[in-house]
């Protein structure tokens, strides 16, 4: 079994290829069943949450991109890590050969974690920001951030990122990382300023309480909401869900994990109705995505074990080649 290592996964990834990939593999289906959740409790501090995402290739559809594999994600959230200067999330990928079953691959998760989820938005962004989408603002400075927002430039011809986050030192760091990229990333500490010039409204917090007002998004803005991975955290208000036409990554994961679509939905501010395709949809052009320039469309992703899968397999495939 062949061990692959963060800095593997960074090796061989890149944005347009891993989008591509992701595109073919929702276009195709395999079968990703939704993820399951294990709460173990800290009575000393947070709860962690034990994810665990299995998908197989769907061989009653071949000729797939992604036939012959089986694979599973083990996933720990554990909120408390920001404090001890790790990771919140932490996770491993293995990758099986779909006959047999025998491991393949053991792949870091973090690493293919951040890879995918970023590029999922920015494969979302395909369909649903506006081509000449120029000016994005990031909410949030965690790992997820840099990845993002070179994720969404690698869709859109981004010459302007304004960076906010609750730690202004977090902030500042991931601005400096990404000092050398072709655009200008300027920290702000007022939201509002973030958001309301901005074509590209990205959030990847683990926040309860909503950072983006709808009062803020201007016409034909795309909001790309990344973290508030379960019913009690919300990154978007009721008016920003209201205004905006609604896309998701997966139904069953966005409609029962996101709180920016439960806490509405249940309070009756939209409905199941108002949520208008997922990425399977989009990549496979059953939906056309956005369809004015003034449309306001807002993405929701809880992450599925597809996107796992598909980034696994390119992983492996592309190291195994090349070696």
């Amino acid at each position: 079994m062949r061990v692959i290592s963060a800095s593997d996964v960074d090796r061989v990834l890149g944005y347009t290829a891993l989008a591509d990939a992701l595109a073919r593999t929702f276009a195709e289906g395999v079968q990703a069943p939704t993820r399951h959740h294990h709460t173990i409790e800290r009575p000393d501090g947070a709860d962690t949450t034990l994810l665990l995402m299995p998908a197989w290739s769907d061989f009653c559809a071949r000729g797939t991109s992604a036939d012959g594999y089986i694979g599973v994600k083990l996933v720990t959230v554990s909120p408390d890590n920001n404090a001890l200067a790790k990771p919140a999330v932490m996770g491993v990928y293995i990758l099986s050969d779909g006959q047999t079953g025998e491991p393949l691959a053991l792949i870091d998760g973090q690493a293919l974690t951040v890879w995918r989820t970023a590029t999922a938005s920015a494969l979302a962004g395909r369909y649903l920001a506006r081509k000449n989408a120029s000016r994005m603002a990031m909410l949030g400075a965690g790992r997820l951030a840099p990845h993002l927002i070179r994720a969404h430039a690698a869709m859109r011809p981004i010459s302007h990122v304004t960076l906010w986050n609750r730690s202004r030192e977090n902030a500042d760091a991931v601005a400096e990382a990404l000092r050398d990229d072709p655009f200008e990333v300027r920290v702000v500490e007022d939201r509002e300023e973030a958001i309301r010039d901005a074509d590209i409204i990205s959030a990847a917090t683990i926040s309860e309480t909503p950072l983006i007002e709808g009062r803020w998004l201007k016409p034909g803005a795309h909001v790309d909401l990344v973290g508030a991975f379960t019913p009690k955290l919300r990154e978007s208000d009721d008016e920003t869900v209201r205004r905006a036409t609604l896309f998701v990554d997966t139904f069953d994961g966005a409609l029962t994990e996101g709180g920016d679509l439960v806490q509405p939905i249940a309070a009756g501010i939209v409905s199941r109705d108002n949520v208008k395709a997922d990425l399977a949809m989009l990549a496979s052009g059953t939906h056309p995505g956005r369809t004015s320039d003034d449309e306001i469309t807002l993405f929701k992703s809880t992450g599925c074990a597809l996107e796992d899968f598909a980034a696994g397999i390119l992983v492996y495939e592309t190291i195994t080649r090349d070696t």
